[in-house]
């Protein structure tokens, strides 16, 4: 079974969610940039993020920014929301089981998809952290999809974009295969992912077809 990571492999929300993230932060405040969130943080639970970042400044956020940060996303998905460039076409060209697991809450995960058109290739295989006691890094998210969708670990194949995402898939016990080909892609990313435990980087989805075939010889 493929896992596919949900934002920055099927749906180009990271540079939303980021640049939303980081123009807050900096009303409240903390000088950051989307840049610097996406290098640093990808990958993991929201809320665990604005509460690293709070932690590492030493004051908290505002009361309700990170609920005003989800509603304007939301907004943004229903309007703005685009899926990764090629992304349907390679889906079609993977055959075998398919199964999302992200760090995105359920109703966002779901609405992401259903905007770009994906839902009903993955449904009811959909899974989120906020299902499990654990975000990413942590193996958790990938371990209650493989056992909910009856595979066993060691036969699953994770495409991940993230550092954190890559680490947890590693943790499951699963192989990892990275992605680059995201907006929000960074310098350096590819290397990143290679360092974390990916197997290889694809960085264009139309080859990811061929590169996951190579990847599930060996898994």
């Amino acid at each position: 079974m493929i896992i596919f990571d949900c934002d920055g492999v099927l749906v180009d929300s990271e540079i939303l969610s980021n640049g939303i993230d980081a123009e807050l932060m900096r009303a409240a405040g903390y000088p950051i940039t989307a840049a610097e969130l996406i290098r640093g943080y990808i990958g993991r639970p929201k809320a665990e993020i604005w509460a690293a970042i709070a932690e590492e400044r030493g004051v908290a956020w505002p009361d309700g920014l990170l609920e005003k940060a989800d509603a304007l996303l939301l907004e943004r998905i229903e309007t703005e929301l685009q899926p990764v460039a090629g992304v349907a076409e390679a889906l079609a060209l993977i055959p075998g089981r398919k199964a999302v697991a992200s760090s995105s809450a359920l109703p966002k995960l779901r609405k992401a998809l259903a905007r770009c058109g994906l839902l009903e290739t993955f449904d009811p295989a959909v899974f989120s952290a906020s299902q499990v006691a654990r975000g990413k890094p942590a193996p958790d998210v990938f371990l209650y999809a493989a056992r909910e969708c009856g595979v066993a670990a060691d036969q699953c194949l994770v495409v991940e974009d993230s550092v954190a995402g890559v680490h947890a898939g590693r943790a499951a016990g699963m192989r990892v295969l990275g992605f680059t080909g995201g907006l929000h892609s960074y310098p350096g990313h590819a290397e990143a992912l290679i360092a974390a435990g990916a197997a290889e980087v694809v960085a264009d989805m139309r080859d990811l077809p061929e590169r996951v075939s190579a990847q599930l010889q060996e898994v």
